[in-house]
């Protein structure tokens, strides 16, 4: 009886201490800074893709965009991702990389879409960059590295130029670190399998280019900055045998020839399709 009575103060002794511990909290002042730093990341978010659509031809071609796009769509629809969300820009540049922005732009090189040999491998990128996204990676990265002060003063007019340029250098030519990259690949995985894409290609991919010449790293950006790619390659492979999924087709037959066609022709992917 005894040792009951001793449960139930302990019981109440907790209850009370964390309600105290609560009522600490300056929850005002946290919901104030949730809200800045939500309108930094959207005005962050525009600033920078403005900034990459100046310097580069965005793609318009809607072959290209309209393929990207379904493979996008079909990741979202399938892990119960918004993907009104998302904003997928393809730019026309031979660098073989592709990386997020602070408020879900997406950005991709059709250097990267030249270097995939399938349709998975590149939906296999696409999911990867998805995931930083949705695990918040990006601004966590940005805040860790460049401070959200300096972040916030730059959306209120009063940051750099050049500042601007080290934080899109920041998000397009270096990695995240090695736990943010593993939740991003096991992410991607579970984001393909679930939409019946085979995940497998995007280990291939992985390891494929994770081998190729150091004289090629001018264009491999993607991959040298993400940081053991042929182990990574190895695991993404063998996590991908333990999912149950039905693979089916990414892209309509002969699309995604034809898109590669195009690409390596060297044909201007800036033009609209007719």
């Amino acid at each position: 009886m005894g040792r009951i009575w001793l449960q139930a103060l302990l019981l109440v002794a907790l209850f009370f201490g964390m309600y105290h511990t609560l009522r600490q909290v300056d929850w005002v002042n946290l919901l104030e800074i949730r809200e800045t730093a939500d309108k930094t990341e959207k005005k962050l978010g525009d600033m920078l893709w403005s900034m990459f659509r100046k310097s580069d031809r965005e793609v318009k071609d809607k072959l290209v965009t309209h393929s990207l796009d379904s493979i996008l769509v079909k990741l979202c629809d399938y892990n119960d991702i918004p993907e009104e969300n998302i904003r997928l820009h393809v730019l026309e540049k031979d660098e073989v990389n592709a990386f997020a922005l602070p408020d879900g732009h997406l950005v991709i090189y059709t250097g990267l879409i030249a270097a995939c040999e399938s349709p998975e491998e590149l939906a296999g990128v696409m999911a990867h960059e998805l995931a930083h996204i949705e695990l918040d990676h990006v601004m966590k990265k940005l805040v860790k590295e460049i401070g959200l002060s300096v972040l916030v003063s730059m959306t209120t007019g009063s940051g750099g130029g050049e500042i601007a340029k080290e934080v899109a250098r920041t998000l397009s030519s270096s990695a995240f670190d090695r736990q943010q990259e593993k939740e991003a690949d096991i992410a991607a995985v579970d984001y393909m399998a679930a939409a019946d894409i085979d995940p497998e290609p995007f280990g291939e991919f992985l390891y494929r280019l994770g081998g190729k010449s150091s004289r090629m790293g001018e264009y491999l950006s993607w991959i040298s900055t993400h940081p053991d790619s042929r182990e990574r390659g190895e695991y993404v492979i063998s996590y991908a045998e333990e999912k149950t999924y039905e693979a089916g087709p990414v892209l309509g037959i002969g699309t995604w020839s034809r898109i590669r066609e195009q690409l390596t022709a060297g044909i201007p992917a800036s033009r609209s399709s007719q």
